[in-house]
């Protein structure tokens, strides 16, 4: 367990960031009103970004850190993990938060926020070739 854990450490330290401040902004951080309430499904967008930006940043360093592709290793980690701890977060929200509410817009958003980084995890792939 300690030697995985070293191990992702040392070559997924960004990845663990995005998914730690995701978990925190999602169960933690109350979002006080700013100029940016406003703007139409902004709470949407964000889910968008924050789980495009965390897959991005996984297939970047799964990249960097492996020479030949694992696709069922790449779809697990990058694609379904996520998907599954956004509908997770949603879930938690909805029964285990008293500032916060699970909607299925949200888990739309970061499924599409997910898929849209595989799509650039794809584009750096060929990048790298």
């Amino acid at each position: 367990m300690k030697k995985t854990f070293v191990y992702l450490l040392r070559h997924y330290p960004l990845s663990l960031l995005c998914l730690a401040l995701v978990w925190y902004l999602s169960l933690v951080l109350n979002v006080p009103e700013n100029p940016l309430s406003d703007v139409a499904f902004i709470d949407k967008w964000t889910h968008l970004v924050m789980y495009g930006g965390t897959c991005s940043v996984i297939w970047f360093e799964y990249l960097r850190c492996h020479e030949q592709l694992n696709g069922w290793k790449l779809f697990l980690l990058a694609w379904l993990g996520p998907v599954l701890m956004g509908g997770l977060l949603e879930l938690l929200q909805a029964y285990c938060t008293t500032n916060r509410s699970g909607e299925w817009l949200d888990f739309w958003a970061d499924s599409l926020g997910v898929t849209l980084g595989v799509g650039v995890g794809l584009m750096l792939r060929k990048l790298r070739q």
